[in-house]
């Protein structure tokens, strides 16, 4: 769940709290060009006051509209299409023909949605399922791989953090990072065996671990929504690490140091049960190349990296 999904469920929560009548939209599919993914949602209070997006703006007045009129005084939860024709879809501004349908909750049950916030401030992954019949949702223990999914009798959503940021090192380049990495919605975890660093760490939402990097890599798991960045520039740790690292699924491998330095690293690693295919997939010097001199710019060009290579954007060739 991004930072903007996260506020919507904070309002309704809040509204629902209040006595307010609210019903919540969620997007369930879409066709052509949508500015928002599925899984996006909005919360439209009975006086049309909003929390969120569906569409970016395009449909959302009619929406209200439509919620205010019609769907809360239901009971059960309504599809809503947007875009069918290109009429429609000039109409409501979507771009290039784009068409939208949308399952309209009408009675969202305060208790599952105080549950799921809570389990999201526990950082717990955790999935929504909807009965379209009659209204009614159930919470269960979610798993990073689950995608939405819905069909004419449920909807599926998970929540919680999808992504997660392993960083290496806990020194100032390493909170940069970290703090980089919570504004973009990823968990982050800061691992590092060092005395002197054990207490440096002390961000709100960031969990720190103390303990050899391999280890503790071996402990927590990476999956394929796992980065993992290494920023000691201490071989020992940073090597250690990404010898696990580079064996696993995670979507991105990084570490920090010079091009030659790098060259350096991967012959090490060779030298370890490490293969050629597994080697080439470490990303060094860490970052997209922005001439970043300070720690907070580095730490820009890491996130842009990781980012890229998260949503499948070619990486400019380093310099």
């Amino acid at each position: 769940m991004n930072s903007t999904d996260l506020s919507v469920l904070k309002s309704a929560v809040e509204w629902l709290k209040a006595g307010h009548r609210v019903a919540i939209a969620t997007v369930v599919q879409t066709w052509g060009s949508s500015p928002r993914p599925v899984g996006s949602w909005l919360a439209i209070r009975e006086d049309g006051q909003v929390a969120g997006s569906v569409s970016g703006g395009c449909v959302e007045d009619d929406l209200i509209r439509r919620v205010q009129g019609e769907i809360l005084t239901r009971n059960t939860p309504e599809m809503v299409v947007y875009g069918v024709s290109q009429q429609e879809a000039a109409r409501f501004g979507l771009p290039c023909g784009g068409t939208l349908r949308l399952l309209v909750e009408p009675k969202p049950e305060l208790n599952v949605l105080v549950g799921l916030l809570q389990s999201i401030s526990n950082h717990e992954i955790t999935r929504r399922t909807v009965s379209l019949d009659t209204g009614i949702s159930s919470l269960e223990l979610g798993d990073r791989s689950d995608i939405f999914s819905w069909d004419e009798k449920t909807m599926k959503t998970s929540y919680g953090p999808r992504w997660r940021m392993i960083i290496i090192g806990a020194g100032q380049l390493s909170l940069y990072t970290a703090d980089f990495a919570l504004a973009s919605d990823f968990e982050v975890i800061v691992i590092d065996p060092r005395e002197e660093y054990a207490e440096g760490i002390n961000r709100e939402h960031i969990q720190f671990i103390k303990g050899m990097p391999d280890d503790v890599l071996l402990e927590i798991g990476v999956d394929s929504h796992t980065a993992v960045v290494a920023l000691t520039h201490d071989p020992k740790l940073d090597d250690m690490a990404l010898m696990e690292a580079l064996k696993s699924p995670a979507f991105y491998v990084g570490a920090l140091g010079s091009r030659s330095n790098t060259l350096k690293r991967k012959e090490r690693l060779l030298e370890f049960d490490v293969t050629q295919a597994e080697v080439e997939r470490l990303h060094g010097p860490v970052g997209i190349y922005i001439g970043a001199l300070t720690p907070p710019e580095i730490a820009i060009s890491i996130l842009a990296e990781v980012i890229a290579v998260k949503y499948g954007v070619c990486i400019p060739k380093k310099i």
